[in-house]
């Protein structure tokens, strides 16, 4: 497993991301023999839309990746789970069904539970800034060494940040936390979404993102757990989508991560070429997420979308209820009480 990135490099390559273009891919010299042999195909499963931020991140590394190997890997991206769903790519990715993926750490849970530790009761409401210092530190790096031992999976330096997670709902308007109560709410995975929606009085229903669409407008549950551009990107509001409560409950994150028979086959070279071009290119695929959830809400107000917010005082006082039962979550989602305090401490809540 490669070294975690630092906050320093991610720091000061983030400042001006949105606004400067990607890095340009890292030459580097080929033996004869690499060059004269046949490409190597990557494949990347996704199963979110060719517009979400994700997808663009990954459909610019990938190509970045052909540059910078002067053809000797050629690559092939597969979305809106055309192959897989994230909740079934792990198990892809390891037997060599596809050579890479990045799925959202609530869906590693079954793999290794402590992966989803944003989802923590003691980080709702928390600022996103503080939650990355667990994610680059100390909890991140214990995470990825355990994903590496169970799973024989090579991870590259740093998780894709994507945006906090929100109420959305169909028919009926949720204006307060309270409102939430009795309605079946689609949660992406993981045990701690479903212990929240069971917090706030709801109903958990799991159901894989590329046929949420469909049970949406079917009425097969009444709303979700989601963030602004997920629900923006999958145009929910086709399938009628029309209230949003936002109370930033917890923040999310994609682990990269590619099939450990492929990343031997690429060999010292080509390893070291795409382990660079994700550590120098992350910064920006990091800002350009926050930009995008950033303008997804006045998108989504667009058609018809109604938006609540719960105030930052509220957020605090449910997280601080939330406390005194963090400890019986994290042992319902089988997560280490030492995983649990590391995170605690890095990100002093």
């Amino acid at each position: 497993m490669s070294a975690p990135i630092t906050r320093r490099r991610l720091g000061a390559a983030a400042t001006a991301a949105i606004a400067a273009p990607l890095v340009a891919p890292l030459a580097a010299p080929f033996i004869a023999s690499a060059e004269a042999a046949a490409p190597l195909l990557l494949r990347c499963s996704l199963d979110s839309p060719p517009s979400h931020p994700r997808n663009i991140d990954l459909r610019d590394f990938l190509g970045r990746i052909e540059h910078a190997s002067r053809g000797a890997v050629q690559t092939r991206l597969f979305e809106s789970g055309s192959l897989y769903p994230d909740l079934h790519v792990v198990k892809a990715l390891v037997q060599g069904q596809v050579e890479m993926a990045c799925p959202g750490t609530w869906t590693l849970t079954g793999f290794v539970p402590d992966a989803d530790f944003s989802e923590l009761p003691g980080l709702y409401g928390v600022p996103s800034v503080r939650v990355d210092r667990a994610v680059d530190g100390a909890p991140g790096r214990r995470v990825n060494a355990e994903l590496v031992r169970k799973l024989h999976l090579q991870l590259l330096p740093g998780w894709l940040n994507w945006g906090f997670n929100a109420w959305f709902s169909t028919h009926r308007p949720i204006r307060t936390l309270a409102d939430l109560r009795g309605m079946k709410l689609r949660s992406p995975g993981g045990v701690l979404n479903s212990w929240r929606i069971h917090f706030m009085g709801g109903i958990p229903n799991v159901t894989p993102w590329p046929d949420v669409p469909l049970a949406m407008s079917q009425g097969d549950f009444d709303g979700l757990i989601t963030t602004n551009e997920s629900a923006r990107s999958g145009k929910l509001y086709d399938s009628g989508l029309r209230y949003s409560l936002q109370d930033e409950q917890a923040y999310s994150y994609y682990v990269p991560m590619l099939n450990q028979a492929f990343w031997t086959r690429l060999g010292p070279k080509l390893q070291h070429i795409v382990l660079d071009l994700w550590a120098a290119n992350l910064p920006a695929y990091r800002a350009r997420c926050a930009a995008t959830q950033a303008t997804a809400r006045a998108r989504m107000t667009s058609h018809h979308v109604q938006f609540f917010d719960v105030s930052a005082a509220e957020r605090e006082a449910v997280r601080q209820r939330m406390l005194p039962k963090q400890a019986t979550a994290a042992a319902a989602a089988h997560m280490t009480p030492e995983l649990v305090k590391l995170v605690m401490n890095s990100v002093g809540a």
